[in-house]
């Protein structure tokens, strides 16, 4: 019974995955006018189920045993850090916070490998370097990519007529490519806990993984793909191009090496990036920098400290950790609030 709610719950994450991320992945095509939106869904489950299948093998073996070995995923953990990552997703979603799926999935697997001292610290570090890295290697290639958009030579030949059915192609391959790379990478996310406690072989996690975040794109992706649409139709196609190759290419790689990254961050620095050659410094305000930071701890910690507390209180009976926590939680809010209200009182005397 266990075996199959986790299964379950792997199954329903792996569906909120095609419909958040993996359907992004379509928006610049369909907001370009290059796709309908039912085309472009169907495009994108397809691309997403193909990623998972040929190439996703390497991270569904990182998150099942590159971080904490197999034998700490017993049946009753695989739920716990299923039904954290999962939790996690949908309180940020409560309160309106991005977290990465990767990020989150990680940040699960930890928090059970803490509780057994199990973790390997030099994968996670190697992790979360990629984490740090991706996204700046983005944000510097869709600068140098901008530079050379706005050269002379390829503006004359962005303005040759013919040159427009050629972009739009372009468009939409490079969102079938990034579609194609979201599967290779993110599918893991939520089959790696079940592949590495033994409830599903690798084949078959990848299988039914890569189906139901297909079958997400189709059901859940239609809101995030008109979202993603409308935000991007102010891009160029070839500045279009350049954000959806870039991403895709940079999570294809972190890919074959089996490394799990937050494609959401890696495309948001690419367009930073392009917002960065256009207007210079301008673009990178202090809430856009902050805004990726909190999503990059946050994400992590927030799936970390509730597969941690869950695993303590159900499997092992111990509430200590509990009100451990529940300690530095009220500190925290406490300190905040006096922050905020020492500044409240200093703005209200000077």
């Amino acid at each position: 019974m266990l075996s199959i709610i986790a299964v379950m719950i792997g199954l329903f994450f792996a569906t909120n995955i095609g419909g958040s991320g993996a359907a992004a992945s379509m928006g610049i095509a369909y907001g370009s006018g290059a796709v309908k939106k039912g085309l472009a869904l169907l495009l994108c489950s397809l691309a997403v189920f193909l990623g998972a299948w040929f190439g996703g093998g390497e991270v569904v073996k990182t998150i099942g045993s590159g971080i904490v070995p197999t034998s700490t995923f017993t049946v009753p953990i695989a739920l716990i850090v299923l039904t954290s990552a999962a939790l996690a997703l949908f309180l940020a979603n409560i309160f309106g916070i991005p977290l990465s799926t990767s990020e989150v999935a990680v940040g699960a697997v930890v928090g059970a490998g803490i509780v057994y001292q199990s973790v390997y610290v030099e994968n996670l570090l190697w992790i979360m370097l990629f984490w740090l890295l991706t996204p700046l290697t983005a944000f510097l290639i869709a600068i140098a990519a901008s530079y050379l958009i706005k050269s002379r030579l390829v503006r004359r030949l962005v303005s040759i007529p013919k040159a427009v059915p050629v972009l739009t192609l372009l468009v939409v391959l490079m969102g079938l490519f990034e579609a194609f790379s979201a599967g290779m990478n993110n599918v893991a996310n939520a089959v790696g806990p079940l592949v590495g406690a033994g409830i599903l072989s690798k084949n078959n996690g990848i299988f039914w993984g890569g189906l139901f975040v297909a079958i997400g794109v189709m059901l859940l992706g239609q809101r995030v793909l008109e979202t993603n649409g409308k935000k991007i139709t102010a891009l160029k196609l070839e500045e279009g191009c350049v954000i959806s190759g870039t991403g895709a290419s940079i999570v294809t790689i972190a890919s074959i090496f089996g490394i799990p990254v937050p494609l959401t961050q890696i495309t948001t620095s690419s367009i930073i990036g392009i917002g960065f050659a256009k207007h210079g410094k301008s673009v990178l305000k202090k809430d856009i920098v902050i805004q990726l930071l909190t999503v990059w701890l946050v994400s992590p910690v927030l799936s970390m400290v509730l597969s941690y507390l869950f695993i303590q209180l159900v499997i092992e009976h111990n509430g200590y950790p509990v009100v451990a926590m529940t300690g530095v939680l009220i500190s925290v809010f406490g300190v905040l609030s006096l922050i905020k209200r020492t500044k409240h009182v200093k703005e209200e005397l000077f």
